[in-house]
C-alpha cells in the first residue's frame, strides 16, 4: 500500500465525528478507529461500534484481541461495513490489554500475532495490517521487533506500523508508556533497510509535519513508506491541512482552520438532526485554532456553550468569530 500518513488510533478520542473532522483537513491521510475487541463486536451492537460515515474514507478499522478465529469473524464483520483496511493493535499497554492477552504483551508471542494475521488475511480482500512496539519489558527490541515482524512476513503480511518505543508493561502507567520509554527512531530504519519488501511505517513522539517530512527523507538511504501522527494531529490538527500538499504533492490549497469547519458542518448539521448532541463533535476542534488570536476564546465557547441542551451550529458561529474579530484587532493594533 503506498500511503504516507496516517492519523494514529487513539481511545477515547479517534470516534467516528473525529475521523470525519479530520478528513475535513485532509482528503489523502488514512484514518483509524479506536481499537475494538472481536470479542465486542462478536456480541455488541455492530452499528455503535463499528458505524461511520462514507466522507470518513479511507479508514481503518483497528482490532484487539488474540483469538485468531475471533478476529478472522471480526475482521469479516469490519470489511463487510466498508472499512478499507483492517490492523490488528500489538502495541497497547493499558491494564486492560494485558488481562486480556493482547495488545502490546503480544510482543512475547510472535508465533500467535502471526497466527492471528493469517486468520485475518484469509477472511477478508482489503489489506490486514499490524501496529507493533518494539517490545516490552525486557526484551532486545533488536530482537523482539525483527521476530514479530518476521513472523507476519511469513503468512504474507507486507505492511507494518511501528511505534518506536518499548512499552514497560511493569512499572509505568499507559500514559507513561507514551512518553517516558526512549524513542528508537533508527532500529524502525533499520528494519526498513533489513526488509525492504516490506512497508514500514514510523509512530511515536512525531510532533509536526516538519518532523514527518524528515522521518520521510531518504538521504540514508532507507525510505520509510509513511508516517503516524498522534497526538499532535489531535490537540494541533490545523497542520493536517498542509498535509495534502506537503506530503503527497497536491496542487490544492492548503485546507486553513475556517475551510475545515465549512467542510465539517454538513456533518455536523446531518448529526445534530439525528440527536448526537454537538459538544460530541465540537471537543475534537477545541485545538483547530493553536497560535492564534483568539484561541482561548474559541475553546470557551466550544466547552462552555455546545453542553448546553439545544446547542447548535449558532454556537460555532460564535466560536469562528471570535477567532475573526480578535484576528481584526491583532491586525489594526499592528
Amino acid at each position: 500500500m503506498n500511503r504516507r500518513l496516517s492519523i494514529a488510533p487513539m481511545m477515547d478520542w479517534t470516534d467516528r465525528h473525529c475521523r470525519a473532522f479530520h478528513r475535513a483537513l485532509t482528503t489523502n491521510a488514512l484514518l483509524y478507529t479506536e481499537m475494538v475487541t472481536a470479542p465486542a463486536i462478536l456480541h455488541g451492537d455492530h452499528q455503535r461500534l463499528l458505524g461511520f460515515d462514507a466522507v470518513e474514507h479511507p479508514v481503518a478499522l483497528q482490532l484487539g484481541g488474540s483469538d485468531p478465529d475471533q478476529l478472522a469473524e471480526a475482521a469479516r464483520i469490519g470489511a463487510a461495513f466498508g472499512y478499507d483496511e483492517i490492523n490488528l493493535n500489538v502495541g497497547c499497554p493499558s491494564d486492560r490489554v494485558q488481562s486480556g492477552r493482547f495488545g502490546a504483551c503480544l510482543m512475547r508471542e510472535p508465533q500467535l500475532v502471526a497466527d492471528c494475521m493469517a486468520a485475518i488475511k484469509g477472511a477478508v480482500s482489503v489489506p490486514a495490517t499490524v501496529k507493533c512496539r518494539i517490545g516490552v519489558d525486557d526484551q532486545d527490541p533488536q530482537v523482539s521487533l525483527f521476530e514479530t515482524v518476521d513472523a507476519c512476513a511469513a503468512v504474507g503480511i507486507d505492511t507494518f506500523i511501528v511505534h518506536a518505543r518499548m512499552a514497560w508493561l511493569k512499572g509505568l502507567s499507559p500514559k507513561e508508556n507514551r512518553d517516558v520509554p526512549p524513542l528508537d527512531y533508527a532500529l524502525v530504519r533499520r528494519l526498513k533497510r533489513e526488509r525492504p519488501h516490506l512497508s514500514v511505517s514510523i509512530n511515536g513522539g512525531i510532533a509536526s509535519l516538519d518532523e514527518a517530512e524528515a522521518h520521510l527523507d531518504a538521504s540514508d538511504g532507507v525510505q520509510l513508506d509513511g508516517v503516524m501522527l498522534g497526538r499532535a494531529a489531535y490537540h494541533e490538527p490545523a497542520i493536517l491541512g498542509q498535509a495534502d500538499r506537503r506530503l503527497y504533492g497536491a496542487s490544492t490549497p492548503d485546507v486553513d482552520a475556517f475551510a475545515a469547519i465549512d467542510r465539517y458542518r454538513p456533518y455536523m448539521a446531518a448529526r445534530l438532526a439525528e440527536g448526537v448532541h454537538l459538544a460530541a463533535m465540537t471537543r475534537h476542534m477545541l485545538g483547530l485554532m493553536h497560535g492564534r488570536a483568539g484561541a482561548r476564546a474559541f475553546r470557551r465557547i466550544l466547552t462552555v456553550e455546545a453542553i448546553r441542551p439545544g446547542a447548535g451550529l449558532e454556537v460555532v458561529d460564535e466560536a469562528v468569530d471570535a477567532v475573526r474579530e480578535a484576528e481584526a484587532r491583532r491586525g489594526e493594533a499592528a
